[in-house]
């Protein structure tokens, strides 16, 4: 079961985090070219698509948590301090999503924004993706793990 649990965790995270990095990460360059070009019909659906996208895949996204206890469970790790980082900063990277990244996506998206909005956008996006690479990479590491890492 625990084989199970852990290749349902491990799809669902390249499935729907993936696409949410990388159209997170695409999102202000496309928010910059519709806003220098506010006629171009293509460059605004772009951005509309990215947007679209990314909230899409952050809702499948809770999908990877929630197997990932199951996971964890089934391995008797809940307790170690790698899991423990992993969950607080999955956590915080949802919290930056949904609070930082989205909400600035929509108001651009809208066509209400300037071409600072990318700036933050783009910096709150690589917070992002830099919290989702670091439990990446804890997850493969299992720093003290004696789950055989």
């Amino acid at each position: 079961m625990t084989k199970f649990l852990l290749a349902v965790h491990v799809l669902a995270a390249i499935v729907a985090i993936g696409p949410v990095t990388v159209a997170t990460s695409m999102f202000p360059p496309a928010a910059r070219r519709a806003l220098a070009e506010p006629d171009d019909a293509r460059a605004t659906g772009t951005v509309q698509l990215l947007h679209r996208i990314c909230r899409v895949y952050a809702v499948i996204g809770v999908v990877v948590p929630v197997f990932g206890f199951a996971t964890a469970s089934n391995m008797g790790v809940l307790g170690d301090a790698w899991l423990i980082v992993s969950i607080a900063l999955t956590a915080l990277a949802a919290l930056v999503l949904a609070a930082l990244v989205l909400p600035r996506q929509e108001a651009l998206a809208e066509g209400r924004g300037t071409r600072e909005a990318t700036v933050r956008l783009a910096m709150f996006t690589g917070i992002f993706n830099l919290l989702w690479a670091t439990v990446t990479v804890l997850m493969i590491v299992r720093p003290g793990s004696t789950t055989g890492a």
